[in-house]
């Protein structure tokens, strides 16, 4: 493979890498797809929103992508951490853990995000089973449950409204100073929502399945769901090494058609917008794959001319 020159490198396997692999295979392209398998998704059982596969695993998922996917002899997959990248739009080197030294013309990085360590004690055994971040991927399941949401300041005056619609069950901990104002705490007070600010205790959980939540001050709420904002960081550090802008969350700038402010670099996904569902990011994975290999023909084509 070193000995290859690529005209697309795809870091990253999840649903936007995988659907732009797709489009870029039916374009006879040829493509590298660096993917270690281990997705931030793999926490959880299923897959929802997305039509056709609404309830799938993730594993089961991506196996079936990429039996898809192989039957376009141009894409390869490349089991393996992208760790370095250098060079320039046409001529782009990528190294692998495993020694590996991969040339490409372009890259799209489809990295995704990656949880930082939950620092709340018990939310690891509960993450993906019973506790979750995104009610349209995962709200159906805890439909009038009695429900903690773990979130603080304008960001939760903007999800207490979107969780409502699920279930009016919900007591909000924002695990520290709650950063609203005292007219935002009466809209809470006014929809019936109770609020604490103590400092979370631990989590008890049975099998996975939240049982109470328990607070430094010595209260116990009783739930069976819970709702949390995540902290995120970039599924990679090569976006910032090559130069790319992030954004104040850590996602890649990028324009309407994907392309980042290094030339050649595209990113889709998760790593490039706060539309964290499966499907949105295969949109937009196949939309940036059609994009890249527009102009990976029309450069052909001017060298032709």
């Amino acid at each position: 493979m070193e000995k290859q020159l690529f005209d697309v490198v795809i870091i990253g396997g999840g649903p936007a890498g995988l659907n732009a692999a797709l489009v870029l295979g039916r374009a006879r392209k040829k493509v590298a797809v660096i993917d270690e398998g281990r997705p931030r998704n793999a926490v959880t059982r299923e897959v929802h929103g997305f039509l056709t596969r609404d309830g799938i695993s993730p594993r089961e998922f991506r196996r079936i992508a990429k039996e898809e996917i192989s039957g376009y002899p141009s894409v390869s997959f490349v089991p393996d951490t992208a760790v370095s990248i250098a060079g320039t739009d046409g001529r782009f080197q990528i190294e692998t853990e495993q020694g590996q030294t991969i040339a490409s013309k372009k890259v799209l990085f489809a990295v995704g995000m990656k949880d930082r360590p939950l620092d709340i004690q018990g939310l690891a055994e509960v993450y993906g089973k019973s506790a979750f971040v995104c009610p349209y991927c995962d709200g159906w399941e805890l439909r009038d449950q009695p429900l903690v949401i773990i979130n603080k300041g304008a960001e939760l005056m903007h999800f207490a409204p979107v969780i409502s619609g699920w279930t009016n069950r919900f007591t909000v901990c924002t695990n520290g100073p709650d950063e609203l104002t005292d007219s935002q705490r009466e809209e809470l007070r006014r929809n019936q929502v109770p609020l604490f600010d103590s400092p979370i205790r631990q989590i008890d959980s049975s099998d996975g399945i939240v049982r109470q939540v328990v607070l430094e001050d010595g209260t116990i709420i009783p739930a069976r769901g819970i709702f949390f904002k995540p902290e995120l960081v970039t599924g990679s550090d090569l976006p910032r090494t090559l130069g790319c802008q992030l954004t104040e969350w850590g996602t890649v700038v990028v324009d309407e058609f994907g392309k980042t402010n290094v030339p050649g670099v595209y990113s889709a996904g998760d790593a490039a917008s706060r539309m964290h569902q499966a499907i949105a990011a295969a949109s937009a994975g196949a939309f940036v794959a059609v994009v890249i290999n527009n102009q990976l023909n029309t450069e052909a084509w001017g060298r032709n001319g």
